[in-house]
């Protein structure tokens, strides 16, 4: 059984797991962060590889976090002082940390969304399904993929406030003040993104033309 600090380094080391750059060095022999937004997450590997690799780097990315939530919390053997709903979320974020700064690929991973949402789907699958409707309306409607992120970071804690405050659900203190985190952290990972959009010079969802 593991300890706390297993726990934390297990997590972690399952985000780290570089998905897009595998995809890339396994199906083209490239780095995908040498081409396109220089990015290892599912919007460059789209761009770059395809759309079922990208969809293949997505639903691993998202597994990693529901993995790390789910399965790794579950090895412990006894309920950590803080409880394990905040060893959940501990889990989760240590496993995002490890997707963003990936130790397998010199510190530089994606940018954190698809091993976010897997963490959400295990610790908040109603609320996350409504930030994941956010983003298909925004991304699809701009094809700016860093807008429908960024608007899906914000939607989320939101929601849970409403339900917390307004509907008097039983929403935990820990998840609503980590959803409110994560979205600062996402907007910092995206912070390039910003001042594209800002400027007006942003990519859209498109494939690139070539990637050899």
């Amino acid at each position: 059984m593991l300890t706390l600090l297993s726990i934390l380094l297990v997590s972690y080391l399952l985000g780290s797991i570089p998905t897009g750059i595998i995809a890339g060095k396994v199906l083209k022999r490239i780095d995908i962060r040498d081409y396109g937004s220089g990015n290892a997450g599912f919007t460059n590997a789209y761009r770059v590889l395809g759309l079922a690799p990208a969809l293949s780097v997505l639903a691993v990315d998202l597994a990693k976090g529901m993995v790390a939530v789910l399965v790794v919390t579950k090895i412990m053997i006894d309920v950590p002082v803080l409880g394990m709903d905040v060893l959940r979320i501990l889990a989760g974020v240590f496993a995002i940390l490890g997707h963003i700064w990936t130790v397998f690929a010199g510190f530089r991973g994606g940018k954190g969304v698809g091993t976010a949402a897997g963490v959400l789907v295990a610790l908040a699958p109603t609320e996350i399904a409504l930030a994941v409707a956010v983003w298909c309306v925004v991304t699809f409607s701009t094809r700016y993929v860093s807008l429908g992120s960024l608007s899906a970071a914000v939607v989320l804690p939101l929601v849970l406030f409403v339900e917390k405050v307004v509907l008097s659900k039983a929403v935990s203190d820990e998840l609503l003040i980590f959803t409110s985190l994560l979205a600062g952290l996402i907007f910092f990972t995206h912070r390039s993104n910003i001042s594209r959009l800002l400027r007006g010079q942003e990519n859209k969802l498109t494939r690139l033309s070539k990637a050899d």
